[in-house]
């Protein structure tokens, strides 16, 4: 029997097209456009995360390996969760794997966020005195790995936006120099913009490996990039930048 031949574009997923519509911006019509056709978006709805940015830490760990059976993480700004979900089952939080060591997940947002499996979350400003008790104390000990993938509200202003969120970082850098365990990891989103050089130095001060890395999932047009901090010293508590 004679196959039937095709043009084969029907095996082709098609782009979204977003139609402009009556009180919608240019701007917000593009980002449901990019939204509908980003593949991580799409991965994320199907394998039950609670965003694309699941997949940045995903990468990262496949090639630091931070997230590890029976560690501890504290995960700053983790609403929507995300982040949590893939640490939670990389370190055996639910002790699904009896072989492996059961590790811990703690959650910290302002905000309240809806319960994940496996993850204790609490509303907290870190920032806040004694927050670094508190969350040892939740812990049971010192963390082993400190992540953070907060940003700062845009304010539209490119360099302002950029000095706001490196800001955010530094103070989760020195939140997280107070609660590592010695050994432990800080991975931290940045934004590219000329101002980290200072974060960078302090950094390599407190850690013996600091890389700079944009993964994949990272969008190609976002000034975005992560900072994975390994081998804390755990020595220096109140570091200085020293040119």
């Amino acid at each position: 029997m004679a196959t039937k031949k095709t043009s084969g574009r029907g095996q082709r997923d098609l782009k979204v097209q977003v139609k402009s519509a009556r009180g919608r911006t240019v701007s917000s019509t593009r980002w449901l456009q990019r939204q509908l056709n980003d593949p991580y978006v799409k991965r994320a709805q199907v394998e039950g995360y609670r965003g694309r940015a699941a997949f940045k830490i995903l990468e990262l760990d496949e090639k630091y390996r931070f997230l590890v059976p029976g560690a501890r993480i504290v995960d700053l700004g983790c609403a929507p969760g995300g982040w949590c979900q893939v640490a939670t089952a990389r370190v055996n939080a639910q002790g699904e794997r009896r072989d492996k060591a059961v590790g811990t997940v703690l959650g910290i947002d302002l905000q309240e966020v809806e319960p994940i499996a496996g993850v204790e979350l609490h509303q907290l400003d870190f920032l806040q005195e004694g927050a670094e008790a508190q969350v040892e104390s939740w812990l049971g000990g010192a963390a082993d790995v400190v992540m953070s993938d907060m940003a700062a509200s845009s304010s539209g202003h490119k360099q302002t936006d950029h000095l706001r969120i490196i800001a955010l970082c530094e103070a989760a850098a020195y939140f997280a120099f107070d609660v590592l365990a010695p050994g432990g990891t800080f991975v931290a989103k940045v934004l590219a913009g000329g101002a980290e050089g200072d974060l960078q130095k302090i950094l390599k001060q407190q850690f013996t490996k600091v890389a700079n890395i944009k993964p994949p999932a990272s969008r190609a047009d976002s000034s975005e990039k992560f900072v994975v901090a390994t081998g804390f010293r755990g020595n220096v508590k109140n570091p200085e930048i020293q040119t």
